[in-house]
């Protein structure tokens, strides 16, 4: 399969069939996450990075790569340690013997999709790094700025059980994350395709074909900007994010972050099932993974078990829906 020519892409049925190219293309290689992958697939497109949380050996790894060559993106995979420098990230200036001059030397992070792979095993100082990368697309090393490629997203993975040589990711840094998805573990029906598929391939490769290329990924990225967003839509996401920020058991609630990111990936996820504009019932499905983790909990939430997604989901039922949007003309 050959990527899409260089023609443009206008309306949401475009970003629907290439969509759906998409993920039919990493489902060759990526068996049961049909929901995660679709929700990770509407971040990109919105212009957003995804964190997938999930214990080792789920895929998570996999699916990322499967995305960043079916979208046709430069990829880049940095393994976090905890010995990790900031400048293994960005990249830094060496020392250039036949000039005698220092050069910068880009690091990992300019590519189209960088993989943070268990981005928990590294320092906050590391971490750090990725923030003005994924809040501004770009770097600053020794007070130069580097402008970083377009598109750039960031996939992260992240071990939620595994505490020891782990570094919690601080509010900060979770906060530019568009959605935080949990993988699961699949059925067993699904668990026996994929070793089928193993058996099947004779290869540990699993073969992903490229359906877009950059250019085409931002001509997507346009039109989801143009999905339409009815004022209730938008009332609608601030009472979301708001209903959290006095829930019981929480200590900080969804940042004004939160509710611009329910409805930018809103939009993306309304393209990719081919409407023109935004549903109240996409904003209920995207609700835990775009707010659950923004917020802070209490010591005796914690104690207590009480997990930040059951939060977002009793505020999603107590939040008034708004009357039916209509389509716009």
């Amino acid at each position: 399969m050959h990527p899409e020519p260089a023609l443009p892409t206008s309306t949401a049925d475009d970003v629907a069939d290439l969509g759906r190219r998409v993920l039919d293309s990493v489902r060759t290689a990526v068996v049961g996450m049909d929901d995660p992958l679709t929700i990770a697939l509407a971040a990109v497109l919105a212009g957003g990075h995804v964190l997938f949380e999930d214990v080792p050996g789920l895929g998570k790894t996999l699916a990322a790569r499967s995305l960043a060559t079916a979208l046709g993106l430069d990829f880049r995979r940095l393994q976090c340690t905890p010995d990790m420098l900031p400048g293994d990230v960005t990249g830094s200036y060496v020392y250039a013997p036949d000039t005698g001059e220092f050069r910068f030397r880009p690091g990992p992070i300019f590519t189209g999709l960088l993989l943070a792979d268990e981005i928990n095993r590294t320092t906050p100082k590391t971490q750090s790094a990725m923030l003005e990368a994924m809040a501004e697309r770009q770097v600053t090393v020794e007070g130069t700025r580097f402008p970083l490629p377009a598109p750039f997203h960031v996939i992260a993975t992240s071990n939620p059980i595994e505490y020891e040589g782990t570094y919690a990711l601080p509010e900060a840094q979770l906060d530019r994350f568009m959605v935080r998805l949990s993988v699961g573990y699949p059925t067993a029906e699904g668990e026996t395709q994929i070793i089928l598929d193993r058996v099947r391939r004779q290869s540990p490769d699993a073969v992903v074909e490229q359906v877009l290329d950059a250019g085409g990924l931002l001509r997507l990225q346009r039109v989801v900007e143009t999905i339409h967003v009815d004022p209730d839509i938008a009332r609608y996401c601030t009472d979301l994010a708001r209903a959290t920020r006095t829930a019981q058991h929480v200590a900080v609630g969804a940042s004004p972050r939160g509710s611009q990111g329910l409805v930018l990936l809103g939009r993306a996820f309304a393209a990719l099932d081919g409407r023109a504009y935004v549903r109240p019932d996409d904003i209920k499905h995207l609700a835990v993974p775009v707010l659950a983790h923004r917020l802070t909990l209490t010591p005796q939430a914690w104690a207590q078990g009480v997990d930040p997604a059951s939060v977002v989901s009793a505020a999603v039922a107590q939040v008034p829906v708004p009357p039916t949007v209509a389509q716009p003309r």
